[in-house]
């Protein structure tokens, strides 16, 4: 099921995190709420637009599929579960108080969504009382467009507790529940020397500001949900060209109370072949391109094409 591309959903906001024209593997953090010219798009958690239909369908044939295949915990605290819970549920309200409605009173509070009809009702400890979600990350993460992971400390040790994925672009929940950052971040080139700081890296997602980073990939696809079981997006045909840049905007909210972090991944999509009329922007995509290592076009899926794609973005450039 495609989503839609920011090109065809005029009031969402545009990001194009090539602006050096080079890929690099590196933090990338800029505090929450940095101008990046989207006005108060930039300074919400969550990014709500009128594509949100679709990436709910998605989310709930995730769900349906096989929830486990896409939702997973490892020791995940009611207290960590129940601080989540409250920040997700208190932001969601003050950002979108047209849409969220929340009442507390001395023996929980409730949260009721007008764009999916959910009410969540939610005990005193943070658990959710409701006949379709088993968990009250679950239940929140089906309220919003983006995928949720929450990260745990615990003196010198810190994993990863919990993955509400639902749009996986090549990765899989299952083979990330549990693990340390260095773990998690194995298979990406170059980032031996971020992988070293990871104690350190964590530490900065519980104990600092909020902070928003951008990553980016190419798709010739607009499917959200690129499990590693359904390869898909990555067959760039010249005679038909199709090609997408892949941004996920990512944000990082740490709970201190709690020893833990939340982390966010709100995914869109760019037309290329739009941005391919623009000279500045093309240019900077065949530059970053051109700046990826062997393993880095292997690992993004690009090994096999990337030299048509330049060769095609190239003659959008020259016009």
């Amino acid at each position: 099921m495609p989503a839609r591309t920011v090109e065809q959903l005029p009031e969402a906001p545009r990001y194009f995190p090539l602006e050096k024209g080079r890929y690099e593997v590196k933090p990338g953090l800029h505090p929450l709420g940095t101008d990046f010219g989207n006005g108060d798009w930039d300074r919400r958690v969550f990014q709500i637009d009128s594509d949100f239909p679709h990436y709910h369908q998605v989310k709930q044939a995730a769900r349906q599929e096989h929830l486990a295949k896409y939702v997973q915990t490892w020791e995940l605290s009611p207290a960590v579960e129940r601080a989540v819970a409250e920040f997700m549920a208190q932001r969601l309200a003050q950002e979108y108080p047209q849409w969220f409605h929340l009442e507390t009173w001395i023996n929980g509070w409730q949260l009721r969504c007008d764009l999916t009809g959910d009410t969540l009702a939610f005990d005193r400890e943070g658990r959710v009382q409701h006949p379709t979600y088993g968990s009250a990350l679950d239940a929140l993460a089906m309220q919003v467009q983006e995928d949720v992971c929450v990260v745990c400390r615990a003196g010198d040790r810190h994993w990863v507790s919990a993955i509400h994925l639902c749009f996986p672009n090549h990765w899989a929940a299952q083979d990330k529940i549990g693990k340390t950052f260095a773990e998690v971040h194995a298979p990406v080139p170059g980032m031996a020397p971020l992988n070293q700081r990871g104690v350190a890296l964590v530490h900065a997602m519980i104990a600092g500001p909020p902070m928003v980073r951008f990553a980016w990939g190419l798709s010739t696809d607009t499917e959200l949900n690129h499990h590693p079981d359904r390869p898909a997006g990555r067959t760039f045909d010249p005679q038909h060209p199709q090609l997408y840049l892949r941004i996920e905007r990512q944000v990082i909210w740490g709970l201190p109370a709690v020893d833990a972090a939340v982390f966010t991944i709100r995914t869109y999509f760019r037309d290329v072949s739009v941005l391919r009329r623009d000279p500045r922007l093309c240019t900077l995509l065949q530059q970053a391109i051109r700046s990826m290592s062997p393993p880095s076009l292997a690992y993004k899926g690009l090994a096999a094409h990337w030299q048509e794609i330049l060769a095609w973005l190239e003659g959008g450039s020259a016009q």
